[in-house]
């Protein structure tokens, strides 16, 4: 039995106890992820390639597996004291609703005008911009949470920010659309007749509500054709979940704070930053043979690029633009239907947490839209937070890994990701509230479509 100490709802750190690095998970890796290759001649990208698209600063981190931490900027943790540490929260009233004898914790990254852990990331790749002496930046977003946290950064740099935003959320989410524009940035619905990419992909799919893959294509193409500009993602690449690992180390730090050991550690998983940011140091721990945790990455049935995907190099994007990455993945032509959880709408999945997954780190599930709003309702009524529905991903697993704890008994310590706010989610929320929300899971036949749009690469 462990013993209860008299834990708050909410763990604070001081701002002097914020971790001051970024840690680097790769470094402790027996396995590297696979280096991003060249579609043109299937060799590994030189850092002088990389650089035609990213910030040169952003491409050393890219393809740094060594360095173990890597120091936060001032200017960026300067930057980072408006909004960090956040909290991490002892769940008691769902704990009690649950009557589950298991521990439950939240990191909540929701606490900053953006509304998710996005801007951890948008900061750091802004500055790098702003240091090299870059006019703007380009990106995609699919929710709006990462265009919106990047805005946010770039106002606050004084860079130009365009964003092309996946149609279908452009549509259904107006408010985040505007939250981007107040702050200065270009919103673009993906696809758009703007790029040639755009174009051709509206030729082949007309009415097509687009996808992650499709934005990231005209953002990369308009970044490549205007100078003094570079393109900025949110999720997938190493950089990212190297910016994210601060959830991580926060959470490590906080738990550390009260010597709680977690059993499980849950976070949604759609291109992996905020999964990634979260377990590195847990991983960190594992990979070093230190501790032993139960990591579960949850993605939506509607697009499980985990679950049933496969370990391939692939394309990033829908246009084909982008380096070639060994990942998990449902093929980048894979088009998923238009659920609610945006921000998880993506073919593909980060190198880092698919080698990890590959090399049986990890586990993951796929939950299904219905199921993921009635654990995000329970969880609002209970706790008080709207979730964002990619967030309610991980909250579902949780209730279910609790509920678990109930039947057998066992005390286990679980901890999740909360990543962000549902409150420009609403019309998600009001198609499940009238019984209007369905979960489209793709059948096999649908899986191969993508599958068989694969590029060819030659085992080494």
């Amino acid at each position: 039995m462990k013993t209860e100490k008299n834990i708050p709802y909410k763990i604070y750190l001081d701002e002097q106890e914020m971790p001051k690095k970024w840690y680097n998970v790769r470094a402790d890796m027996k396995n590297k992820p696979a280096p991003l290759l060249n579609p043109g001649t299937l060799q590994p990208m030189t850092a002088e390639e990389l650089g035609a698209v990213f910030c040169d600063e952003l491409v050393q981190q890219e393809l740094d597996n060594d360095t173990a931490y890597i120091d936060i900027p001032q200017e960026i943790l300067d930057f980072y004291k408006m909004y960090r540490p956040s909290p991490l929260v002892r769940a008691y009233c769902l704990e009690e609703k649950l009557q589950t004898p298991a521990k439950i914790y939240y990191k909540f990254e929701g606490n900053n005008t953006s509304g998710s852990h996005k801007l951890n990331s948008a900061i750091a790749q802004a500055y790098y911009a702003k240091k090299q002496g870059l006019k703007g930046v380009t990106t995609e977003t699919g929710a709006g949470q990462w265009g919106t946290a990047l805005s946010m950064a770039c106002a606050y740099l004084g860079l130009d920010c365009n964003v092309y935003m996946v149609k279908v959320s452009y549509e259904q989410k107006p408010f985040r659309r505007e939250v981007m524009r107040t702050y200065g940035a270009t919103v673009t619905p993906s696809p758009s007749t703007t790029t040639e990419i755009g174009k051709k992909i509206l030729a082949e799919h007309p009415g097509t509500t687009g996808s992650l893959g499709c934005a990231i294509s005209e953002a990369v193409e308009t970044a490549v054709g205007k100078e003094g500009y570079r393109y900025v993602l949110g999720s997938v690449l190493n950089q990212v979940l190297l910016h994210q690992s601060i959830i991580g180390m926060e959470t490590k730090a906080a738990l550390d704070k009260y010597g709680i050991e977690p059993d499980i550690i849950i976070g949604c998983a759609g291109g992996g930053s905020n999964l990634g940011g979260l377990i590195s140091p847990f991983m960190g721990e594992k990979l070093r043979g230190e501790k032993d945790y139960q990591i579960i990455a949850v993605e939506p049935a509607s697009c499980p690029s985990l679950t049933r995907g496969k370990f391939a190099y692939d394309f990033c994007d829908t246009g084909m633009v982008t380096p070639l990455a060994k990942m998990y993945t449902l093929g980048s032509d894979f088009i998923p239907s238009p659920n609610h959880a945006g921000g998880l709408r993506y073919h593909g999945m980060s190198p880092v947490v698919s080698q990890l997954y590959h090399d049986g780190l990890m586990e993951a599930r796929s939950v299904e839209q219905t199921s993921v709003f009635e654990a995000a309702e329970q969880f609002a009524r209970i706790e008080g937070i709207l979730p964002a529905p990619e967030s309610s991903h991980a909250i579902r697993v949780a209730i279910d890994e609790a509920l678990k704890c109930k039947e057998t008994g066992e005390e286990k310590t679980i901890v999740f990701g909360l990543t962000g706010t549902g409150y420009f989610d609403m019309m998600a929320y009001e198609k499940f509230n009238n019984g209007e929300m369905s979960d489209d899971i793709p059948t096999d036949a649908d899986l191969e479509i993508g599958f068989k749009g694969l590029p060819d690469i030659p085992e080494k």
